[in-house]
């Protein structure tokens, strides 16, 4: 079981982290050194190993944790308040942006590598991050069927996870084509059918 840290060790610990994700940023994930990572953060060889005994593997891990964790903050506080149609479309608006400012490279995906490659550990990560988006749409969608805005039959979980099927796909044609089109047309149309199941 990993010891708890104290508040000092947790602020070290993620400098380290955020200070690796800066790497892997600007020179890709191939390219990373430990030694850049420690001169980037003021980090010495002992300090990097006390939080990641592991070494350059356990750091890439938990870089890829903190890209994933990244993912849902970059959304908020608006995936946290999905209370009304105008709130769901700023929501929409700001997934699309996300994604437009990221462009062609994806620090996450590169950092899990194909799936091929993937271990049970990077896997735990997607499906962690998954989980959790998925969640915080249902539960956006459950507000808005407890003000009759959303029919009350519609599986929440369902729709969620069908939604964002539609935005990792849209996201993976990003990726290839350099466009937001396809991203842009999964969240109206989500939202288009959304909004139709309203009684009048």
């Amino acid at each position: 079981m990993a010891q708890a840290l104290t508040p000092k060790g947790e602020a070290t610990r993620g400098r380290i982290v955020a200070g690796a994700a800066a790497e892997v940023r600007d020179r890709g994930v191939d390219e990373v050194r430990l030694e850049d990572v420690m001169a980037r953060t003021g980090t010495s060889k002992g300090q990097l190993f006390h939080y990641f005994p592991g070494g350059k593997e356990e750091l890439l891990l938990a870089v890829a944790q903190h890209e994933a964790d990244q993912v849902l903050v970059d959304q908020q506080p608006l995936l946290g308040e999905l209370t009304s149609w105008p709130a769901w479309q700023a929501w929409r608006d700001r997934v699309v942006q996300r994604y437009r400012d990221q462009g062609e490279h994806c620090p996450l995906g590169a950092l899990l590598g194909p799936a091929v490659r993937r271990t049970p550990a990077t896997r735990a990560v997607v499906t962690g991050l998954m989980r959790r988006w998925q969640g915080a749409i249902a539960d956006g969608i459950r507000h808005m069927q407890s003000t009759g805005d959303i029919a009350a039959e519609v599986d929440a979980d369902r729709a969620a996870a069908a939604m964002l099927a539609g935005i990792q796909g849209g996201v993976l044609l990003l990726l290839n084509t350099g466009r937001t089109d396809h991203l842009e047309a999964a969240l109206d149309l989500a939202l288009d059918a959304l909004r139709g199941t309203a009684r009048p």
